[in-house]
């Protein structure tokens, strides 16, 4: 299987009068792993179920394929769903079924293998995950780590396309985190497909993705090459990032600006942004992601629209991998949209329009043109 680019355009969500999030647009790129940060409460599970068709948005597209699948008929919905695998909080195993039947149920229910075929692609996933031997076991006699993989195998049985990730790490310790999120690098490694995870853990936001989005204040804040939100100023983020009290986060709610800002006074002087951690690679012998350099050519290319740090960031983790051409000068939009308006550093009142300033929260999908080797310039590091 190979990776599918999502493409969401203007997408708002309310349950009655209840508004969810409004206007959320952006583009995961083909093949990469992305992260959906935000505090509880700002509707991350449901932009999974929309993304999926199970809910239905009240404004906006969401284009695979050349295929919008808010406007589609109800069978072409169907055929679509197909395209993705998706990793529940809890597994969503059926408590009743070996781990083998379990994952071996969208093959029978949605395809007409016979079962030697089954079996050779229900042994195959179940390797990809370690869980070799527990084939008869069912899912109340094995541990929550267990039970995630044995989700995550059911979700790649139809090599899907895209992957989704509800919360992977809810219910498991930080080992046992470590361990799946080296996993889904390895995953991503072997089969190119697009991964969107929504989690809260820092760590693993930290050190899995390509991309990194944030929900805030019923709008997407940013969305983004992982260096943007890793090294922003704002305090919303270093506030989610250091998992602290202080700042514009509340329990129940966002609070309003002058009570963060009598926090912030009486806390006096607070850490920053936690160090820049390095990205997770593959285990020995899985291969490299094809995903690497397809982000590589399309992160220089957008260079010059990130913010400084981001810049920074980014120069420095391809120290010992030279730049190959001149990152352009230009502005970078993708076709068709209007400019954006901005609002500081994308952290504005409710209702404002939530984008970086000088950043476009998309990307420019249109293949780089590189010279020859012999002509291209260096570039010059400062």
């Amino acid at each position: 299987m190979t990776g599918v680019e999502v493409k969401v355009e203007g997408l708002s969500k309310s349950f009655g009068r209840a508004n969810i999030w409004s206007d959320v647009t952006l583009t995961l790129p083909p093949g990469e792993v992305s992260v959906l940060l935000g505090p509880s409460g700002t509707g991350k599970s449901v932009f999974l179920k929309t993304l999926i068709g199970l809910l239905k948005p009240e404004r906006g597209s969401i284009v695979i394929h050349d295929t919008d699948l808010v406007r589609c008929s109800e069978a072409r919905l169907y055929e679509l769903r197909k395209l993705f695998g998706v990793l529940f909080q809890d597994g969503a195993l059926f408590g009743s079924m070996t781990l083998f039947d379990n994952i071996a149920f969208p093959l029978r229910e949605h395809t007409s293998k016979s079962e030697s075929e089954i079996r050779d692609i229900v042994d195959e996933k179940m390797a990809l995950v370690g869980l070799t031997g527990d084939e008869r076991k069912l899912p109340g006699e094995i541990s929550g780590g267990m039970r995630k993989r044995a989700g995550l195998a059911r979700a790649l049985v139809l090599d899907p396309e895209i992957v989704l990730f509800d919360e992977p790490d809810s219910g498991l310790d930080p080992v046992r985190t470590a361990y799946l999120n080296q996993l889904i690098i390895d995953l991503n490694a072997q089969t190119d497909a697009t991964f969107l995870i929504v989690t809260h853990d820092i760590n693993t936001a930290q050190t899995v993705p390509d991309n990194i989005g944030m929900l805030y204040r019923k709008h997407l804040a940013m969305f983004g090459p992982r260096e943007v939100l890793l090294t922003s100023e704002e305090p919303v983020v270093a506030q989610f990032l250091n998992g602290r009290r202080q700042g514009p986060i509340g329990m129940s709610e966002e609070k309003d600006t002058a009570q963060a800002a009598r926090e912030m006074e009486e806390a006096g002087e607070l850490e920053g942004l936690p160090p820049l951690k390095p990205q997770l690679q593959p285990s020995p012998g899985v291969g490299e992601r094809r995903a690497v350099a397809r982000r590589r050519d399309r992160v220089l290319q957008m260079l010059h629209t990130l913010p400084p740090a981001a810049q920074q960031a980014i120069r420095e983790s391809y120290e010992d991998d030279p730049l190959p051409y001149e990152p352009p000068t230009g502005p970078i939009r993708q076709p068709g949209l209007p400019p954006k308006r901005t609002a500081g550093m994308g952290f504005a009142a409710p209702g404002a329009t939530d984008v970086i300033e000088g950043y476009d929260p998309g990307y420019d999908a249109t293949p780089s043109v590189r010279p020859s080797p012999s002509s291209r310039p260096r570039w010059r590091r400062r």
